[in-house]
């Protein structure tokens, strides 16, 4: 059996195929993965997490960054929906949401949670390039 980079506690239970620890640990360890530049294998541990704890926002968003990270944008896309309908106040899932769409190629459809992100937080010049971003596409597009 290949263990992961951490040693045997990062390796699946052999009893039942689940990373060994608690949700917390879980956590934790794809957060240090997504970190260290591994974000596939972040994304397989927290979706372990998720299942485990399906309202936990922290767990819900580091997942859709990770699947963000490792080019999963349509999962990534699913998960920001996620945590928006649980809490239409996250304006990093709305900029989350319109990014993952926007690389999956959904420039329409990336325009909106774009532009309810820069009308939450103005001050967040990435959201608001961003945005200006996806409308040139689009107007481009247009001509």
């Amino acid at each position: 059996m290949v263990q992961g980079r951490g040693g045997p506690s990062d390796s699946p239970s052999p009893e039942t195929g689940a990373p060994v620890g608690d949700v917390y640990e879980w956590f934790q360890r794809g957060m240090k993965l997504l970190a260290e530049g591994s974000p596939a294998a972040a994304a397989a541990l927290l979706e372990r997490a998720v299942e485990a704890e399906p309202e936990s926002r922290s767990i819900r968003e580091a997942l859709a960054r990770a699947q963000f990270n490792s080019r999963q944008y349509a999962d990534a896309a699913d998960s920001f929906r996620r945590i928006i309908d649980a809490n239409p106040t996250e304006d990093y899932a709305y900029f989350g949401l319109g990014l993952a769409l926007w690389r999956t190629g959904d420039m329409k459809g990336a325009q909106e949670p774009l532009a309810i992100a820069v009308a939450m937080r103005p001050d967040h010049r990435h959201y608001v390039s961003a945005l200006r971003s996806v409308r040139a596409t689009l107007r481009a597009r247009r001509m």
